[in-house]
């Protein structure tokens, strides 16, 4: 009976992205902040929910805020450092999510508004009949 010698695991290679993409979802009831890598990877993302907030108090600034700092912290082992900002919502978190990412020590570049904007909407709804 041999007996193999196991083979050293393979060291996984960080990935280091000194700039990326942040993209800001702020809805009425959640604000989402996912930052990415200039392709699209995604390398962390944090929303009011999973910052800890439940019902009302995730519709807040302060939860938008807290939940922007906590994805910063997550993409801070890739080495982020500079950021273009894409927000898209109507929400009340929106500016509050980006001053979240300026305090964590982001540099921001541009701040784009992606909102998307219906062209004449849906079709109105029937008239009542009484």
């Amino acid at each position: 009976m041999t007996t193999e010698t196991p083979k050293p695991a393979k060291k996984k290679v960080k990935r280091v992205v000194p700039e990326g993409r942040v993209s800001v979802t702020a809805g009425y009831n959640n604000t989402i902040v996912t930052i990415s890598d200039p392709e699209g990877s995604v390398l962390s993302w944090c929303s009011s929910g999973t910052a800890g907030f439940k019902g009302l108090r995730k519709a807040t600034p302060y939860a938008a805020q807290m939940a922007s700092e906590a994805a910063v912290n997550n993409a801070k082992s890739y080495g982020i450092e500079r950021v273009h900002v894409i927000v898209k919502g109507v929400g009340p978190g929106r500016e509050q999510a980006i001053r979240g990412l300026h305090l964590a020590g982001l540099n921001i570049l541009s701040i784009v508004d992606r909102t998307p904007v219906p062209h004449n909407g849906c079709r109105s709804k029937r008239p009542r009949k009484i």
